[in-house]
């Protein structure tokens, strides 16, 4: 419970697999500051959505081997995708789904023995379905506008916060809080980070409705 597993380096490295459309890679994240190795693209889509939770305060690829023995008495190991730690000190233990039966029995046999582990020390274990492709668009769009750099010029996102008050048209609050082309950047920064918020379960467009973090209207399908 003391060592600081989202401060570690992977233990293992991500495989590259020829033919592949997406190989292993790094995800800088907006919750720490700093990169976050990622093996697929199923599991860079899965620290877009950890590291937009407010609750995550750390994330790690690969930090941890578990290892076991089987009612065989045969050694077993995993080593699970993704570590996030918690607000409250928890951490989650997670791998990433490309599809729902990705892994097979190895892995069935494996998710079983580290919810076991992780339960025994107050952690969590999850196998992360892939997002439906609309959200996973959407966050993907967000995403890069994460970095702070978005949020503009010092006075800009006060400006745009209030412009969002109440639910609005993108594009209609976005032109009252100045220049569009200077404005959006901030607006898709504060959407990223649930300073406003917006329905992500239908593609984004300029009409979308944006309100404030208060907000409940379009949380249908929000993965914030």
């Amino acid at each position: 419970m003391t060592v600081a597993f989202e401060e570690l380096p992977p233990v293992s490295a991500f495989p590259v697999i020829p033919g592949r459309r997406w190989g292993p890679g790094l995800w800088w994240s907006a919750t720490t500051g700093r990169h976050v190795a990622a093996g697929s693209n199923a599991m860079r889509v899965q620290l877009m959505v950890l590291d937009r939770d407010p609750d995550v305060t750390g994330l790690a690829g690969r930090p941890v081997r578990l290892l076991w023995r089987n009612p065989r008495g045969l050694v077993r190991s995993w080593v699970p995708q993704l570590f996030a730690r918690c607000a409250d000190g928890t951490a989650l233990l997670a791998d990433c789904s490309s599809h729902a039966g990705a892994g097979g029995e190895c892995a069935r046999g494996a998710a079983k023995a580290v919810a076991e582990a992780c339960a025994h020390i107050g952690w969590s274990y999850r196998r992360l379905p892939p997002l439906d492709d609309v959200l996973a668009a959407n966050l993907k769009w967000l995403a890069g506008y994460r970095h702070p750099r978005n949020a503009g010029q010092p006075g800009l996102m006060p400006a745009v916060l209030e412009a969002f008050t109440r639910p609005r048209p993108l594009i209609e609050g976005a032109s009252a809080a100045g220049d569009p082309i200077e404005v959006l950047p901030a607006v898709f920064h504060a959407l990223w980070h649930g300073q406003l918020t917006a329905g992500l379960d239908t593609p984004l467009h300029e009409r979308v409705p944006v309100g404030p973090r208060s907000w409940s209207g379009p949380q249908t399908g929000d993965a914030g």
